[in-house]
């Protein structure tokens, strides 16, 4: 039997994966995060067109590191950031919500708080984070903003059987579709690229323009209409759509739609994440990340939170 302690963790590892891991619709039917609509598609492309196939783009998608690449970029600029955090109740009323903006500063990581308020139902009474998805929250954001990347430029994917909690995290923040062994029901999920997995999903790319001038194209990860209700429920997630930059293969956005449940845990999320080039350069960082989703596991609260991390003014 598996220990309260052990699902602790397997909840945590799972939140931060949800963390980082595009999208341009919301699906709870509550507030909706993902209020900035960057992308408009042009038209569908012909899936036989010359030097253009789902292949193509799913080993950009294994290989890419530009999202890594980015949040370790960021720590080289001022920048300002606003973070928006809600809370949820049953009935999907907001019980709980948390405001931040602030300066970022390259030279020490120093942070200049502009606003910072919270209410409602967030915090325990030892001033702990009620909900788990608040501590990973802040555990992401805020060390990010006060942290270092790894240097040398290391790709966030490989390692052994001695690979580290965070390592794995890596790899699944920014390499969707590599397995990821280590996490109970969950890590073989994520390979939804292999041989066996593809079966279940359809591939459709279009073409279109990002933040209203850079030709991009959207490639769209969606399971079959087609599958049995038991295939359904076997799969974890639901839509993967990556935006590349048709001029370079950069991944300028992702978004990731993912619902399952089965004895251990109940999950229905949706996460975003764009990137931005800063002013006329090639170099990518991040410029908005919104995320909402619902989470119920053994001997922990029902977590219900939505929230939306918008970065600009980089120099």
């Amino acid at each position: 039997m598996i220990k309260p302690r052990c699902f602790t963790r397997i909840f945590s590892l799972a939140v931060f994966l949800l963390f980082f891991v595009n999208g341009f619709a919301q699906q709870i039917p509550r507030f909706n995060p993902d209020t900035v609509l960057t992308v408009v598609i042009d038209s569908a492309i012909n899936i036989k067109a010359k030097k253009l196939s789902s292949e193509m783009f799913i080993q950009e998608i294994i290989q890419d590191t530009s999202f890594y690449e980015a949040f370790r970029q960021m720590k080289k600029y001022d920048f300002v950031a606003e973070n928006q955090f809600y809370t949820y109740d049953k009935k999907n009323k907001v019980i709980g919500k948390l405001y931040r903006k602030l300066i970022h500063h390259d030279k020490g990581d120093k942070i200049q708080f502009l606003a910072k308020r919270d209410s409602g139902n967030l915090f325990k009474k030892n001033g702990k984070y009620q909900l788990y998805t608040m501590e990973m929250f802040d555990y992401v954001f805020m060390n990010a903003y006060k942290s270092n990347y790894i240097e040398g430029g290391k790709s966030p994917v490989g390692g052994g059987s001695n690979e580290s909690y965070k390592d794995k995290l890596k790899t699944l923040i920014f390499s969707p579709g590599r397995p990821v062994p280590g996490i109970p029901f969950i890590g073989s999920k994520t390979e939804i690229f292999s041989a066996n997995m593809r079966q279940y999903y359809d591939y459709n790319f279009y073409s279109g323009t990002y933040l209203d001038s850079i030709p991009v194209y959207r490639f769209k990860v969606t399971e079959k209409k087609d599958l049995s209700g038991w295939s359904k429920d076997g799969i974890m997630i639901k839509e993967l759509t990556t935006i590349f930059d048709k001029r370079n293969m950069q991944i300028l956005g992702r978004y990731v739609d993912m619902k399952y449940s089965n004895m251990m845990f109940d999950f229905d999320v949706q996460m975003n994440i764009e990137l931005q080039y800063v002013g006329d350069s090639e170099t990518l960082v991040p410029a908005k990340v919104s995320y909402q989703g619902n989470w119920n596991v053994p001997f922990k609260k029902e977590e219900r939170s939505s929230f939306l991390v918008l970065q600009k003014q980089y120099k």
